[in-house]
């Protein structure tokens, strides 16, 4: 009776863990003094994307970037544009097989420059 208790259990467990969607919350931030456009965060195979016209000064937006499709390691790609029409892309994190290692990324943009923290939900 035991051992049917601990395989119900078990399998339950599983379930659970097998809908579960492959990815990652994000949070983009612009702490700037200027609005930032054409935002783009994807991941280093370009499979998925999540993409904002702008974001206002003091605003930000959260999103869930799918990664159902991945499979191999490889880093996070932000890319936005600033008021004065220069470009950035830029290289953050890492995920193996496919999986994300973190529940959620946070990306800040500064006037000069972009802080990143990764973390549990926990910390969110």
């Amino acid at each position: 009776m035991k051992k049917l208790l601990f395989l119900t259990l078990l399998l339950n467990l599983s379930s659970c863990f097998q809908f579960q969607q492959r990815g990652i919350l994000l949070k983009i931030e612009n702490t700037s003094d200027y609005p930032i456009t054409h935002i783009k965060v994807t991941t280093s195979e370009h499979l998925d994307s999540i993409t904002f016209d702008k974001i206002a000064p003091k605003d930000y937006r959260e999103d869930f970037l799918s990664m159902k499709n991945n499979t191999s390691d490889g880093h996070y790609i932000l890319s936005y544009t600033r008021q004065d029409g220069s470009t950035a892309t830029e290289n953050h994190g890492y995920y193996t097989n496919g999986g994300s290692l973190e529940s959620w990324i946070r990306f800040e943009i500064t006037n000069d420059t972009t802080l990143t923290k990764f973390g549990d939900f926990i910390d969110y």
